[in-house]
């Protein structure tokens, strides 16, 4: 009988324990990451569409620098046109990414930016951006995705160097394009 009420302790134990860690690990990380990615400066999250109309700061200049990467998987060629631009904050200003699949299959990519340092995330806005949506290439096909941002000016005066930065993925496995017709 002992036995019994000593396996039924440990069961709910081990039931707590992992009710616990299903709690930590959906409720607590997520901020807990956030947090630590804000005090370390590291994956910059851009703010995200902007709302309303930006004068612009024509004696302030910040050099936007434009980085592409493809994730491991990934074998499509991603480079900006540009490494860089010299923006005033306020400005609308466009830059192209031109991608281009060497394979011999469809295949759908997804991009996720980056911007440091984080701390200027907040005041990058972009309204308009390849990343937000998947890219379907056909084999041997080459685009070029546009990314419209606004810099706003009230970002801080000590910051005078950002940097978008895009890492491409293969989802090609979870959504599969859709082949051509001949």
């Amino acid at each position: 009988m002992s036995e019994v009420i000593a396996t039924r302790r440990l069961v709910t134990r081990l039931l707590i324990v992992v009710a616990v860690m299903f709690c930590f690990g959906v409720f607590v990380l997520p901020p807990f990451y956030d947090a630590m990615c804000r005090v370390f400066g590291i994956n910059g999250k851009t703010a995200g569409p902007y709302q309303g109309e930006q004068v612009i700061d024509e004696v302030r200049q910040v050099r936007v620098q434009f980085l592409a990467t493809n994730s491991a998987e990934m074998v499509w060629e991603f480079a900006p046109k540009a490494d860089e631009l010299l923006v005033h904050p306020g400005e609308t200003r466009d830059m192209l990414f031109v991608a281009y699949n060497p394979s011999d299959h469809p295949m759908t990519a997804q991009a996720i930016p980056s911007i440091s340092p984080s701390k200027a995330a907040a005041f990058f806005h972009k309204t308009e951006c390849f990343c937000f949506t998947q890219q379907v290439l056909q084999p041997g096909e080459r685009i070029e995705m546009p990314v419209r941002f606004i810099v706003d000016r009230d970002l801080p005066q000590d910051v005078k160097h950002l940097t978008l930065g895009y890492t491409l993925f293969d989802i090609t496995a979870r959504k599969p394009p859709v082949a051509q017709a001949p």
